[in-house]
């Protein structure tokens, strides 16, 4: 099975090229290559929680710090962290990465 990117599991369309680009931006998950390969994904596309900018219910969010609660309950985190198992990157690990 495809490991999908946050844009392609919910539709966002804020990748390069998107529909939504012209209106809301290129999501900088899509296009940030420093977490490339995480988790199986593009750039940041399976790791998205971590980045800042990215959206949630229709509105850019901002640092890790502030939005992490709520990306904790969501359905493409879960199902990250599910198909990845043992595999899953812990957020210590993520954090680390960007320093």
């Amino acid at each position: 099975m495809k490991k999908l990117n946050c844009w392609e599991f919910k539709k966002c369309g804020r990748e390069p090229g998107g529909v939504n680009v012209p209106k809301e931006g290129v999501c900088p998950a899509a296009t940030d290559p420093i977490l490339k390969g995480v988790n199986g994904g593009n750039n940041s596309g399976r790791v998205c929680w971590i980045v800042a900018g990215t959206m949630c219910n229709g509105e850019v969010q901002g640092t890790f710090a502030h939005k992490f609660k709520s990306c904790e309950q969501c359905d493409f985190y879960m199902a990250v962290k599910d198909e990845e198992g043992e595999d899953f990157v812990p957020m210590e690990v993520l954090r680390s990465m960007l320093k």
